[in-house]
């Protein structure tokens, strides 16, 4: 898939539009506490500086629900990018309203404009015509390079594209990177190709799940999302979070996965506990053994040493979804010691999704990886085989 490049356009002096996704973590201070998505954006921003563009940023972060929310501001993101670019970045007070439009109106060459969160505004998630028309007036040029969000048919991903012909759209340098490197894992992956699919439902996954296997080699399924799959073989796992209405789905990609040779492994043990809390009690158990009134929070150490036999000869992993509730200490040694041996590989690495992407960044080994995505939703529907909302405005017609 061939995208409009911001290379292709003419942007001399031009007022652009650039759709971000700096939605980044922040803990309970207001501070941010990974800024990958900001620093992934830059390149893109700096091209345009180079350019002699006046520039308007635009984002969204959490989920304020069509109103303003301190606690939702953009001012965290406007401090990092100061850091970042070393120039004055300029943050609205709201996101169309007579501020904004004020400040982009009295833009001049190499103005960086930071628009106040785009969630503020109701329409921004229902696609609202009124409110992409207004966000298109504002500049000669719109650039989607938001990943994260390009699988959503927001105001500012789809529907502002409807007012950019194709000598005015295009995509920035992080989303080509993304689409481009996803595009080679499903079409050219170096074999043995092994997917690592965790986290805690099969439904978020389940047509990820049924696209990968006629292109893995082996899967690995770990996570919460492993109890309905083993329910689905007939064991008891207590309180184990269990979909009870996706266990014939389960049943059928384990079926699927034998009638295509596709080795599909689960977890053989468990960490369990009757609570999920930082002082609960916990066993060790076989997967067929999990007490009534117990659940598996993490996987144990058999089923590390399972797991790490299986991705012994990987030559391509693709690794989306924890292995255990990794955000409390306790649980989170199964996923801790795959990420190291993932990490310590000489396999292609891929990470996709955000939890896995915060995982191996709390503990150091986000630089070890070949490849980061920065979009989980947007990822997955890419390896179900969509195209995704953000993009098909983009791609080159001869491409088609």
């Amino acid at each position: 898939m061939q995208l409009h490049s911001i290379k292709d356009l003419d942007l001399t002096h031009k007022k652009v539009f650039i759709r971000c996704d700096f939605n980044v973590p922040m803990d309970e201070y207001g501070n941010i506490t990974d800024d990958r998505r900001i620093r992934s954006a830059i390149s893109t921003i700096n091209y345009c500086l180079d350019q002699d563009c006046a520039i308007i940023l635009a984002s969204h972060l959490g989920r304020p629900k069509g109103e303003f929310s301190e606690k939702y501001s953009l001012s965290p993101v406007q401090r990092r990018l100061h850091q970042l670019l070393q120039r004055e970045i300029i943050l609205t007070k709201d996101v169309v309203g007579e501020d904004a439009q004020a400040k982009v109106n009295a833009m001049k060459c190499c103005d960086v404009i930071l628009l106040e969160n785009l969630r503020f505004e109701k329409g921004e998630t229902n696609n609202d015509e009124t409110l992409a028309k207004t966000l298109a007036d504002m500049a000669d040029i719109y650039i989607n390079d938001a990943f994260g969000v390009s699988h959503r048919a927001h105001s500012s991903v789809e529907g502002i594209t409807k007012y950019f012909d194709e000598k005015s759209r295009a995509a920035g340098f992080l989303l080509q990177k993304e689409i481009k490197f996803f595009g080679a894992l499903i079409k050219r992956p170096v074999r043995p190709f092994i997917s690592v699919v965790g986290g805690s439902k099969v439904s978020g996954k389940l047509e990820a799940l049924s696209n990968l296997l006629p292109r893995v080699d082996k899967m690995i399924i770990g996570g919460g999302m492993a109890f309905t799959f083993l329910k689905a073989q007939g064991y008891d796992v207590g309180n184990s979070l269990v979909e009870d209405d996706l266990i014939d789905d389960a049943h059928r990609i384990m079926q699927e996965a034998k009638e295509r040779g596709v080795k599909l492994y689960l977890p053989v043990d468990v960490v369990a506990a009757q609570t999920f809390s930082a002082d609960s009690v916990t066993k060790i158990t076989t997967a067929q053994e999990i007490p009534q009134g117990w659940m598996g929070l993490d996987i144990g150490p058999a089923t590390v040493r399972l797991f790490k036999e299986a991705l012994a000869d990987g030559q391509t992993i693709l690794w989306n979804g924890p292995m255990g509730v990794y955000e409390m200490e306790k649980f989170a040694r199964g996923s801790n010691k795959i990420a190291h041996y993932i990490a310590d590989t000489y396999a292609t690495t891929v990470v996709g999704g955000g939890d896995t992407a915060d995982l191996v960044q709390r503990i150091g080994l986000d630089e070890e990886m070949t490849f980061i995505s920065t979009g989980g939703g947007a990822s997955l529907e890419l390896l179900e085989g969509k195209i995704l909302p953000g993009v098909a405005p983009l791609v080159c017609p001869e491409q088609d």
